[in-house]
């Protein structure tokens, strides 16, 4: 019994660390954000480097853009929605908002 235990453990600790192992390119990739949004281009949604300016120095826009991308939203980039995305973790959604508010033009 314990050594299923260990092993079940280990796995566990594999998936995980596997997971962190992606990059925020790799997370917007499977994660399906591409079908909408580009680093540098906007698509149907604005471009990332867009995102990163608009919310350039705003220590809320961290949470703001997290919340934006599980629960979706409209009217901020014009009238097409953004729908929720709530397969996506609470883990990709923060590695993906910590990277796009990096990006500059």
């Amino acid at each position: 019994m314990m050594i299923v235990r260990v092993t079940l453990a280990a796995a566990a600790f594999c998936v995980a660390a596997a997971a962190a192992a992606q990059s925020p390119e790799d997370l917007i990739k499977k994660d399906g954000c591409t079908a909408c949004h580009a680093v540098d281009k906007k698509v149907i949604g604005p471009a990332y480097v867009d995102v990163a300016a608009k919310y350039k120095g705003d220590a809320k826009a961290p949470g703001y853009l997290q919340n934006k991308i599980k629960q979706g939203g409209s009217g901020v980039w014009g009238p097409i929605p953004m729908p929720p995305n709530t397969q996506v973790s609470d883990a990709d959604i923060k590695a993906i908002v910590t990277w796009i508010l990096a990006l500059k033009k």
